[in-house]
């Protein structure tokens, strides 16, 4: 019973949405109706400026960072505190106040992994950095090193429950990022 209140606290946390709360309450305007329509930080980057970028990215990457400090304030084991953090990602690409249409989740991953295990984040720092001297796109090194996540965790000897978690995490933000790495496919094979 616990871990579902504390799963269904994870999703709800996810449904606050920066972007959005920004754009609504300090500029009157409706996220989802400017832009790219995505409530994450890059749109309201482009939208309000590199204040609104910071604010936004912090604020969700502080959701995912919460999340599993409480999940280890709780002392829960790995597997769990990367279940929290896929359930608030989960919250935040579907948000149930948003109508299920959320931002992609990855200030809140980046977040969430930071505080999960900061080794472990520089080493997928470091996998990011090199896949971007490949592609020379932030979205595509990005989402080559949140797919490479598990492949960390197994280097790192994590047992499996925590890397089927890590494989989770890495679905949903890769999911949400589906119709980035369809452009940037029709890019490359148009150039």
């Amino acid at each position: 019973m616990k871990g579902i209140l504390l799963l269904i606290g994870a999703y709800l946390l996810g449904n606050i949405l920066t972007g959005y709360v920004l754009a609504k309450f300090f500029y009157n305007k409706d996220i989802h109706q400017e832009g790219s329509g995505n409530v994450g930080a890059r749109n309201a980057g482009r939208l309000f400026g590199k204040k609104a970028f910071v604010i936004t990215f912090l604020g969700d990457a502080l959701k995912g960072a919460c999340a599993v400090l409480f999940a280890k304030w709780l002392g829960l084991a790995f597997d769990w505190q990367l279940l929290i953090l896929f359930t608030v990602i989960v919250g935040h690409v579907f948000p149930l106040v948003l109508h299920f249409k959320g931002g992609k989740g990855m200030s809140t991953y980046i977040g969430g992994m930071l505080t999960f295990q900061p080794l472990l984040f520089s080493a997928f720092a470091g996998v990011f950095i090199i896949f971007y001297f490949i592609f020379k796109s932030f979205t595509s090194a990005g989402m080559a090193a949140v797919a490479v996540l598990p492949i960390i965790l197994i280097i790192f000897s994590f047992e499996l429950p925590v890397i089927i978690n890590a494989c989770l995490l890495s679905a949903i933000v890769i999911f949400a990022h589906r119709h980035n790495i369809i452009e940037k496919i029709i890019e490359r094979k148009i150039s």
